[in-house]
């Protein structure tokens, strides 16, 4: 079971307590811990963009020279790569002096006689396991949502800020298979309060309801409670961020919004 640590956070208060702590503890009680994976690969000053205008390089086919506004109060000339790369787009934008994975310092450079003030990067240069992403998103930059904050910390965008604590569940511990499971085990060790997501959070009240077009019924004598909403008007599309920096901390790959949040919930 992988287990987000920011995740975690918001059901347990693990102030005072590092993932590190927390994996050591969780060990002692009964449950081993494998490891605490950090998923920020090394990166630093990375920032996200805006690309304000894209054009053609003068002396490369397959380059782009574009003007980017990295939230510094000075627009940037990059220079990109990426076949995917226009204006209108939201991306991360590794500044002068950042790093990236693999050790990777990133320098005002001039490439074929035009200068370059960073770097518009894709989501393995971010240290993203693109084995988890869509394949339009694994080529070429990474395109962010247009409602991204321009000039915030792309580790934060992201979720690269947090660790996640790897249990290794024996078949006894199956309560553990879940976030709100491992919340409980967690409280109990830490002996703090578990703090439940409310049930009806972002739902509107009212409309159309769902005894109206289903019927459940329980046959099974040890299930003591079965509920049903009935959902309209879905657009299929793209899951909001968050939820699929938080699907891809458990290992599972997101593929829409309705999928999203029914692994979401199943976790």
């Amino acid at each position: 079971m992988r287990v987000s640590y920011q995740w975690l956070s918001e059901y347990v208060d693990l102030n005072g307590v590092s993932a590190e702590e927390l994996a050591e503890t969780i060990t002692r009680s009964g449950i081993e811990v494998d490891g605490v994976e950090s998923l920020n690969q090394g990166v630093e000053n990375v920032v996200v963009g805006f690309v304000k205008a894209c054009s053609q390089h003068p002396d490369a086919d397959k380059l782009r020279v574009c003007i980017v506004d990295a939230g510094t109060g000075e627009d940037l000339q990059i220079v990109c790569g990426a076949s995917n790369v226009a204006a209108g787009q939201k991306v991360p934008v590794a500044l002068v002096g950042s790093k990236l994975p693999g050790d990777v310092k990133i320098k005002r450079a001039k490439l074929r006689g035009v200068e370059s003030q960073g770097m518009i990067c894709s989501a393995k240069e971010l240290g993203l396991n693109t084995k988890l992403l869509p394949k339009e998103i694994q080529e070429g930059i990474l395109v962010l949502p247009e409602e991204t904050e321009v000039g915030r910390n792309i580790l934060e965008v992201l979720s690269l800020d947090d660790q996640v604590l790897e249990l290794d569940l024996t078949p006894n511990r199956s309560d553990c298979l879940s976030m709100i499971g491992t919340a409980y085990e967690v409280a109990a060790v830490l002996n703090r309060s578990v703090k439940l997501p409310a049930a009806d959070q972002g739902l509107a009240v009212g409309g159309t309801k769902a005894a109206d077009h289903v019927k459940v019924t329980v046959e099974a004598a040890e299930c003591y409670h079965y509920a049903a909403r009935l959902i309209e008007s879905v657009n299929i599309g793209p899951s909001p961020l968050w939820m699929q920096n938080r699907l891809m901390a458990a290992g599972i790959r997101p593929i829409n919004n309705v999928v999203d949040v029914t692994n979401f919930v199943m976790l």
